[in-house]
């Protein structure tokens, strides 16, 4: 353990020292402008920004809420007790719990000695990391709940990895990062959480999750899969041939359950894999195109141009500079 960081985080903070003194309550409107108590990104995170984190307020209770974003709680010293859906969780050092935005909990007050390091994370966050992840994994399906499933499903997914040394480097390396940014913090952090995420599904057998299942849910899992695997040709005809539904009613249920049609998410997929190949190969533009799954290259542009707001041809020469 980083000693001088846990020096550092032990120090209280302005809102700790208030409730010493005299606050029996979390004072809500640091957390959330709405009625209900759902705590909101905006509060902890900038407009340019898609992770941040943030030690968790000791010494009181937190009443029952949920967040407009995923949540990570992860035990940097001492431990975590806490509610979560129905079942009662006591987090020991280096353990990790994700939370997705739908899943309500509430949690018992911290003592001193318990330092944990909430982080804050808009599930766009993970799209760029999810596109190297197989999707046959909970971890990944997790992912794709967060980022595509709006039936509001609450799930977590519990770590029990404070043994795994490789995940406790990861981990403590993203801290110091966010805490001492630098000109290449966001890359560096992008890279330690897709590695992060690597090791967790390869350390899957230490994981317990609870996951409100539905069927909307395995429509959003396969659908997706199916989209990740095949978007050169995917069609929805194909797709509903897969899953023995009419196209009619899962093309309906794919856009009930992610606010998204079928064709929508097949381009998105599509722009990001071109994206990703102008920035990253050599490979000639017309043949991208050809290669995501168009065969209209002006349709492409002018797709590709709405969405980033530069045309392929633009974007590689930027990079090129």
């Amino acid at each position: 353990m980083n000693q001088a960081l846990l020096e550092e985080l032990m120090k209280l903070t302005e809102e700790e020292q208030e409730i010493l003194s005299l606050r029996k309550e979390v004072k809500k409107e640091l957390y959330t402008s709405q009625t209900a108590f759902v705590i909101e990104s905006e509060k902890f995170l900038s407009k340019d920004k898609m992770i941040e984190l943030r030690k968790h307020t000791r010494f009181i209770n937190f009443p029952m809420h949920r967040h407009d974003y995923i949540e990570i709680n992860y035990v940097f010293h001492g431990k975590l007790k806490q509610k979560v859906g129905n079942e009662r969780i006591c987090l020991k050092q280096g353990e990790l719990l994700f939370l997705n935005q739908h899943i309500y909990h509430e949690i018992e007050a911290s003592s001193e000695e318990d330092i944990i390091i909430n982080f804050i994370v808009q599930p766009k966050f993970f799209e760029f990391i999810f596109s190297y992840l197989s999707t046959d994994n909970i971890v990944s399906n997790f992912l794709i709940n967060s980022l595509y499933d709006h039936t509001q499903n609450g799930q977590y997914l519990y770590f029990k990895i404070s043994e795994v040394n490789e995940i406790q480097e990861i981990i403590q390396k993203m801290i110091e990062e966010i805490m001492n940014p630098s000109l290449l913090s966001d890359s560096t952090i992008k890279l330690y959480a897709g590695l992060l995420m690597i090791e967790l599904i390869k350390n899957s057998n230490l994981l317990e999750q609870n996951n409100e299942n539905s069927n909307q849910h395995f429509i959003v899992v396969e659908t997706m899969k199916y989209v990740d695997e095949h978007y050169q040709n995917a069609t929805l005809y194909e797709l509903s041939k897969m899953l023995h539904l009419p196209h009619y009613t899962l093309s309906k249920q794919i856009k009930n359950a992610t606010n998204f049609t079928f064709k929508e998410l097949l381009q998105e997929k599509r722009l990001n894999k071109a994206r990703h190949l102008l920035m990253e190969s050599e490979i000639p533009i017309m043949e991208i195109v050809e290669t995501v799954g168009y065969d209209n290259i002006s349709y492409f542009y002018r797709i590709f141009k709405s969405k980033f707001g530069l045309t392929p041809k633009k974007l590689r020469e930027q990079i090129v500079i």
